[in-house]
């Protein structure tokens, strides 16, 4: 589907709803304008979201936001050192009535799944996440069970530098479309926290503005958006620099570079065009980079941060 076959009063249509879904989640989450778009965006390319920042940040709030506007059925697994894989996707249990095991569904049989504190359970529960975020399915007692469409995974983690963590690896981190950090609220929106507007009570009352099928629908058009062969050569130069340069230890792989694709053809979607421009790449870029690439650390404690300023002040958008 592309959006030249659609009625142009349907196309219209469709992005209202999105722009309105947008301001509901402004509405809780103050003052994060960027943030939500990426979010959103990440969803509209049908990736998987990751959360990194300090405790009480509103990242909670943000994937509780999306679940309502979105109209998704929501659940929440908070991540603990004692937490085991079958916490996550479930386990068989013997019925003694039935004389037979059934399969009891874990909290991952959802639509939209917060994986709260992610990087505070061992590394054995998190990988029960894997094969749920890659192939939307989970094995458990060697039966392949489907998980419900759309699934989309929003985890949290706090910062590794904090007590308790455990850093999640490479082959986990690739799984997640795009990381984002909310960050400290500007002036205006934590003046309005502390004069009494808690948005955490406009949750209740955050209506479904983007149903299931205008999602998809969306979803689809973001797909059928053209890339023009200029732009192509753009995003093979940062991925040909990121994986040249001394300064990093590894690049992007194919499947991080297409996330960079599909990242923009989401942005350029929220933007109401039909076609993508390197601004709709440089805009998602450090959200799909950061956590994928390896060198020395900055100061801030990410390797990926400084080396995504590099790509976009290294590589030209022209030859």
């Amino acid at each position: 589907m592309s959006l030249e076959k659609l009625e142009p009063q349907s196309v219209a249509d469709d992005q209202q709803l999105l722009h309105q879904a947008l301001a509901e989640i402004e509405t809780v989450v103050l003052g994060k304008s960027r943030q939500i778009r990426l979010a959103m965006a990440c969803l509209i390319g049908q990736g998987h979201l990751l959360i990194e920042d300090l405790p009480g940040m509103g990242k909670t709030t943000l994937a509780q936001a999306l679940a309502r506007v979105l109209g998704f059925e929501f659940n929440r697994i908070q991540f603990t050192s004692d937490l085991l894989p079958a916490d996550v996707v479930g386990a068989s249990i013997f019925n003694a009535k039935e004389h037979q095991f059934e399969f009891q569904p874990g909290p991952v049989f959802t639509q939209l799944l917060l994986a709260d504190e992610i990087n505070r359970a061992t590394p054995k529960a998190q990988s029960a996440l894997l094969e749920a975020m890659e192939e939307r399915q989970v094995t458990v007692d060697g039966q392949s069970r489907e998980l419900p469409e759309p699934f989309f995974v929003i985890a949290t983690q706090n910062p590794q530098h904090q007590l308790g963590t455990f850093a999640l690896p490479e082959s986990q981190l690739d799984r997640f479309l795009m990381r984002i950090e909310l960050g400290y609220p500007d002036r205006t929106a934590e003046r309005a926290l502390l004069s009494g507007r808690n948005p955490r009570r406009r949750l209740e009352q955050l209506r479904c503005c983007l149903p299931l099928p205008r999602l998809q629908r969306l979803q689809q058009q973001a797909e059928s958006l053209h890339l023009s062969d200029p732009l192509l050569d753009y995003i093979q130069r940062l991925v040909e620099f990121s994986r040249c340069s001394d300064d990093c230890d590894y690049g992007l792989s194919p499947r991080g570079a297409l996330a960079l694709v599909q990242a923009a053809k989401a942005w350029a979607l929220i933007e109401q065009r039909d076609y993508v421009v390197p601004e709709d790449v440089q805009a998602v870029l450090p959200s799909v980079a950061e956590h994928r690439l390896r060198g020395d650390y900055d100061c801030t404690g990410h390797k990926g941060v400084s080396l995504t300023r590099l790509l976009l002040d290294s590589v030209e958008v022209l030859e």
